[in-house]
């Protein structure tokens, strides 16, 4: 369920900064079929993606994964 947590959050984040998918997955130097799975919480990003895509969008990488209510 987490994974689905930080999707939802990795998209969320993106739609504020104002990215298209194909827009950061360039950035990323991912495909957009790679972006989007991550997207949809199929595949699970590694440490490495998370610190990119982080950096790409000005956040930092603890806001990409939920808080414990």
């Amino acid at each position: 369920m987490e994974s689905y947590a930080i999707a939802q959050r990795i998209r969320a984040f993106r739609k504020l900064k104002g990215f298209t998918q194909t827009e950061l997955a360039d950035q990323l130097d991912v495909s957009i079929a790679v972006l989007g799975a991550i997207e949809r919480g199929t595949r699970s990003p590694d440490p490495q993606i998370i610190n990119k895509i982080s950096e790409v969008l000005g956040i930092d990488p603890e806001e990409l994964f939920p808080t414990a209510k």
